[in-house]
C-alpha cells in the first residue's frame, strides 16, 4: 500500500491491486495554494462539508463518495466512518466531522478528518486497531498540537504522519508541524510525498513521518 500526501488532509491511498482512495480533497483559494487536485481514484471520502476538505469533484475517475459514518467494502478496501465533531462543543460551532478507518493490504488506516476533541472511550472502541494515523496538528479549526498528542496515546499507532498544519502552501491560521514535533523522537521528515507499506514490515514502536505535499 501507498500513501501520498497531496496536501493539507488530502491523501491518495492506493492498494497493491491498484485500487485507488483519496480523502479530503480541498479548493485550492487565496490562503491554501496547493496545486489543483487532477487524480483520479475510485473512493473519495469526505470528512465535513467545508471547502478545503468537500471537493470531491474534482477527484477524476467517477468515484464513489462517501461522506456518511457508514460502514462498506468497496473493491476490497473496508472502509468504516466513526461520527465526531469539528469543535470540542458537540458541533455548536462546527458542526459534525467523520473519521474513516480504511483496511487495506492488511494494514489499518485512519483518518480523522478535522476532528475537533479528545475521542471518547467510545470512539476509540469503535476504530479499533491503528497502524497508520492521519492526524491534523494545527489547532485553531482543528486539536492543536497537545490534543493531537493525546489522540496518538489514545490510539497507539504504529505510523503517525501529520497533516493540516501551516505551511508555505497553507495560510491558515494555524500553527506548523513543529509544535507538534517538539520533544517527540522517532521523527523523519521526509523529502518525498509517498511512501509504500507493508503489514510484516510497520514498526513496533510509533514513528512519525512528516511528508513533503505532492502539489
Amino acid at each position: 500500500m501507498k500513501i501520498k500526501w497531496l496536501g493539507h488532509a488530502c491523501f491518495l491511498i492506493t492498494s497493491d491491486t491498484g485500487t485507488k482512495l483519496i480523502t479530503d480533497p480541498y479548493t485550492p483559494e487565496e490562503d491554501l495554494t496547493y496545486g489543483e487536485i487532477k487524480e483520479s481514484a475510485d473512493i473519495v471520502t469526505v470528512s465535513h462539508d467545508h471547502l478545503d476538505h468537500n471537493n470531491a469533484a474534482a477527484v477524476q475517475g467517477n468515484p464513489r463518495v462517501i461522506s456518511q459514518a457508514v460502514t462498506a467494502e468497496i473493491e476490497g478496501i473496508k472502509l468504516k466512518g466513526v461520527p465526531a465533531y469539528h469543535d470540542d462543543a458537540v458541533g455548536e460551532m462546527r458542526g459534525k466531522n467523520t473519521i474513516f478507518c480504511f483496511e487495506i493490504d492488511g494494514i489499518r488506516v485512519c483518518h480523522l478528518g478535522d476532528l475537533g476533541h479528545l475521542l471518547s472511550d467510545k470512539q476509540v472502541a469503535e476504530l479499533g486497531k491503528v497502524d497508520i494515523l492521519l492526524v491534523p496538528v494545527g489547532g485553531f479549526y482543528t486539536i492543536d498540537a497537545k490534543v493531537a498528542g493525546q489522540v496518538c496515546n489514545q490510539l497507539k499507532p504504529k505510523i503517525i504522519i501529520p497533516m493540516h498544519f501551516r505551511n508555505d502552501r497553507c495560510d491558515y491560521p494555524v500553527a506548523g508541524v513543529d509544535e507538534f514535533l517538539r520533544g517527540r523522537k522517532d521523527v523523519s521528515r521526509l523529502d518525498a510525498s509517498e511512501v509504500e507499506f507493508k503489514a510484516e514490515q510497520l514498526s513496533t514502536s510509533t514513528q512519525i513521518m512528516v511528508l513533503k505535499p505532492a502539489l
